[in-house]
């Protein structure tokens, strides 16, 4: 209850707010704080993009330990906070501005940082996925996210829980479910607990996939109607390589699925086999100037 007072006095004392509009709730229990920057294994020379320090709960010890430390938040009145507090320290930089906007890929000068947030839960997933594009420069993430989101993005397949975010973030990133966080220890107190998640990127698929942009396409039209059977769920995709039913049912088989599942029961390799299959059958779309078939 101390560390949650203390939280809410240096707010005051800076006349600062919690700002619903970016999901603000200010980690404020030591402890956790403590493990989630244990939980990143920083050694001497490591380099650190924190996403949304806030009052700076991580930012202390994340300052002792890393060779390099860049802080991204968004609330002016937070960024000159943070400016103030680390400006003794050179090795800190303090950067204002959206994390889903700004070029980090040119702002990081070096060719690999860790990134550890406590990431507002209004965009907890955007920024994931804007992790996954820049896997290359910060290749490995902790992430405090609301329960569910981190759920998700471990499930494995055959649960309510699995869906598309599970796949497309599975598909390139090893994802291990650290520790459990406590509403408590948030201020203001959220209504839902979290999970520290630690994502370990790679730069080619875990599983051959074929082209990103297909596989992509097929995993969200399956769990776009994750109660269809895939040979509907799918039939858009289908329809538009011009491939009859008969040569959508050979292209089931050669990748080894049966037309009649479902999303949920397909894993990663079975999505990738299904996006490779399609992306090699031969386009059957007939041009204006082709003669009608009888």
């Amino acid at each position: 209850m101390g560390a949650r007072r203390e939280a809410h006095e240096a707010l005051a004392a800076a006349g600062l707010r919690p700002r619903k509009r970016w999901g603000q709730h200010f980690l404020c229990d030591p402890a956790v704080a403590q493990r989630i920057v244990d939980a990143a294994a920083l050694g001497p020379d490591s380099v650190v993009l924190e996403i949304g320090p806030g009052l700076g709960a991580l930012t202390d010890e994340l300052a002792a330990r890393a060779a390099r430390l860049y802080l991204v938040e968004i609330d002016r009145g937070l960024t000159a906070r943070l400016a103030a507090r680390y400006a003794e320290r050179p090795h800190v930089r303090v950067l204002q501005g959206d994390v889903l906007t700004l070029p980090l890929d040119e702002l990081v000068a070096e060719p690999s940082a860790t990134v550890v947030a406590n990431l507002p839960y209004n965009i907890s997933t955007p920024v994931v996925f804007r992790l996954l594009e820049l896997r290359r420069r910060f290749p490995r993430a902790i992430l405090t996210l609301q329960r569910e989101v981190a759920v998700r993005l471990a499930s494995p397949p055959g649960r309510a829980t699995y869906g598309v975010t599970s796949v497309l973030v599975q598909a390139f990133a090893e994802v291990r479910l650290r520790f459990a966080v406590s509403r408590r220890s948030f201020f203001p107190r959220p209504q839902i607990d979290s999970t520290v998640v630690e994502l370990a990127w790679t730069a080619a698929p875990r599983v051959e996939i074929g082209d990103v942009r297909l596989f992509t396409s097929v995993v969200r039209a399956a769990f776009g109607q994750r109660r269809k059977m895939l040979r509907n769920a799918l039939g858009g995709l289908m329809t538009g390589k011009g491939l009859s039913a008969a040569a959508g049912r050979a292209l089931y088989t050669r990748a080894g699925i049966d037309p009649a599942a479902r999303a949920e029961q397909l894993d990663l390799a079975a999505f990738g086999r299904l996006a490779r299959v399609l992306s090699e059958a031969p386009s059957q779309v007939t041009r204006p100037d082709d003669p009608p078939q009888h």
